[in-house]
């Protein structure tokens, strides 16, 4: 019976997703968006394309338990980063937790995460679209918004200051963190990562839901179009979501070079050791890899086990200690555009160090100021 129902609920999106107007033949892959309008673009054709039905299946896990409607905010600590699946499925019907599918790719991995969505993700979450959700005056790419396009973003996704937030992503513990991240910078402290992500959800035989219905779609369009409307100058309203802007979790430019001088925080970039050490080449073209004057790697698989889930405190604060990390003295961390690095806050995060900023532009932006300096820099 539910490998019935997940069979024709899987065709059901399909036919949706992958019909002549959004088939890999005739539309861009995710990775060849160059643009935040070009992504705009695809998530107004997927609403167009999938209106027409209200189809929304449950693709039935072998429990086929219901989510009990028991959430309570008081259950979880904010001091805690992350919440498991298992705790999300008792508390999935909650009226007050919103569950944002944050998923987002490198380039180079040829993924769309508009269409994965579509075909399966946690019943009744909402799409985040990291690029779509973000500063609109810079060509650094995902760069975080402002405090008024925040609001308005996450206000067109139905998204209120009293609800409490978990975020995920498809591979497990990545995008979801810069998300987590975001919602920390605007004041929003009830958010937590799914720890292990839609993997570790699905590995635990958890319903996924796959949907040719346009509502959640169009909110993610509506929420890119805010955020394009908040930059072009015009108001939108209503606005549910109100912002407190918390400075101290992001850095500039020139609070990096001025790190780099008087080295009050200890800098860790969360990229590859061949690319920190400028042995490989980074994955965005024009981009020489290396790294920062005075700065130390800790690539951001090391926080996490082989199932995507954030290690053990003890654990953590042993993989700081082996690179010469002090948890005594003020950190920062950065990555090469300001999304891995959520990741190392993230552990410091359950190392009691909520105070890490994130250099938001990172390597991606330094490497593209000739005069600044570099080490081991090859491009």
């Amino acid at each position: 019976m539910a490998s019935t129902l997940y069979s024709r609920s899987l065709l059901v999106a399909r036919r949706c997703l992958f019909n002549p107007s959004l088939s890999p033949q005739r539309t861009p892959k995710f990775a060849t968006f160059l643009t935040k309008k070009a992504f705009s673009s695809q998530l107004h054709s997927a609403y167009s394309t999938c209106k027409s039905s209200t189809h929304v299946s449950r693709v039935m896990a072998s429990t086929g338990t219901e989510p009990k409607a028991n959430y309570a905010t008081s259950s979880v600590s904010s001091n805690e980063p992350v919440v498991s699946v298992d705790w999300l499925h008792a508390n999935l019907r909650g009226a007050d937790l919103k569950v944002l599918d944050a998923s987002w790719y490198m380039p180079h991995e040829q993924r769309n995460p508009v269409q994965e969505y579509q075909v399966a993700h946690i019943p009744g979450a909402l799409f985040f679209d990291l690029d779509g959700i973000s500063d609109r005056k810079t060509t650094l790419p995902h760069m975080l918004p402002s405090e008024e396009a925040f609001a308005a973003g996450c206000s067109a996704l139905g998204i209120e200051n009293k609800d409490g937030v978990v975020v995920y992503d498809g591979k497990g513990l990545f995008s979801a963190a810069r998300v987590w991240w975001m919602f920390r910078v605007f004041g929003h402290e009830k958010v937590w990562v799914l720890d292990g992500g839609l993997p570790k959800w699905r590995a635990s035989g958890y319903d996924v839901e796959s949907s040719a219905s346009s509502d959640a779609i169009l909110k993610a369009s509506l929420a890119n179009d805010a955020v394009e409307k908040i930059y072009q100058g015009q108001t939108i309203t209503p606005i549910t979501f109100q912002t407190k802007f918390q400075s101290h979790l992001v850095w500039g430019l020139d609070q990096v070079k001025e790190n780099m001088e008087d080295k009050t925080y200890q800098h860790i970039d969360a990229r590859a050791k061949a690319r920190f050490d400028g042995t490989a080449p980074e994955p965005r073209k024009g981009i020489p890899s290396g790294h920062i004057p005075g700065s130390k790697c800790v690539p951001f698989p090391d926080m996490f086990d082989s199932s995507q889930t954030l290690l053990p405190a003890e654990e953590l604060k042993k993989r700081f200690e082996q690179e010469g990390i002090s948890l005594d003295s003020p950190i920062m961390a950065s990555c090469g555009t300001g999304v891995t690095a959520c990741i190392l806050a993230l552990g410091f995060h359950r190392l009691g160090k909520a105070d890490v900023p994130i250099y938001d532009g990172s390597w991606t932006e330094w490497a593209t100021e000739s005069t600044l300096p570099m080490v081991g820099s090859s491009s």
